[in-house]
């Protein structure tokens, strides 16, 4: 199975990623040789069964989608105050108290 450079370009722009044409030509090499390794694993006698692929869910479409990283700060911080995140205070630095006893 051979993959030409249109091929690593649709996926490229299908993950989101700008491909140069220098890469593009060092992909297309690098996917062709993984793809003949694959196909002369699979030429091997004796190897692990195939699963029954014609039960298979169905595959989303291809399609460019924005990907929803952004997100508030403090929604993934144990403790968020006034546009700062909270830590627990180091042992040795500092009083004793913790950064909740603070007013």
């Amino acid at each position: 199975m051979s993959v030409s450079p249109q091929d690593v370009e649709r996926i490229a722009r299908l993950a989101g990623l700008d491909v140069d044409r220098e890469t593009l030509t060092t992909l297309t090499q690098q996917i062709g040789r993984i793809l003949e390794y694959v196909s002369r694993l699979e030429a091997v006698p004796g190897g692990a069964e195939m699963p029954d692929l014609l039960h298979r869910p169905p595959l989303r479409l291809d399609e460019v989608r924005a990907a929803d990283l952004a997100a508030p700060p403090g929604s993934n911080a144990p403790a968020f105050r006034d546009g700062l995140f909270l830590v627990p205070r180091l042992l040795g630095v500092g009083g004793d108290a913790g950064p909740e006893s603070e007013a």
